[in-house]
């Protein structure tokens, strides 16, 4: 057999750039509580939180 590539879900949106950012234990406590919260990942946080000034900078 020979090896395929990692496979994965589909996607149009691939996130394939790491980014590391340093949290203070305050911003890191608000983070896990967004987590906690939601059931979302810290990733899809941070997503949301750029998407959200974005817009309001676009708007």
């Amino acid at each position: 057999m020979s090896k395929n590539p990692k496979m994965g879900r589909p996607t149009d949106d691939p996130k394939n750039t790491t980014y590391k950012i340093r949290l203070s234990k305050t911003d890191l406590a608000r983070l896990d509580f967004c987590c906690q919260k939601t059931g979302k990942p810290k990733s899809e946080i941070i997503r949301m939180g750029i998407s959200k000034v974005y817009e309001e900078l676009k708007g």
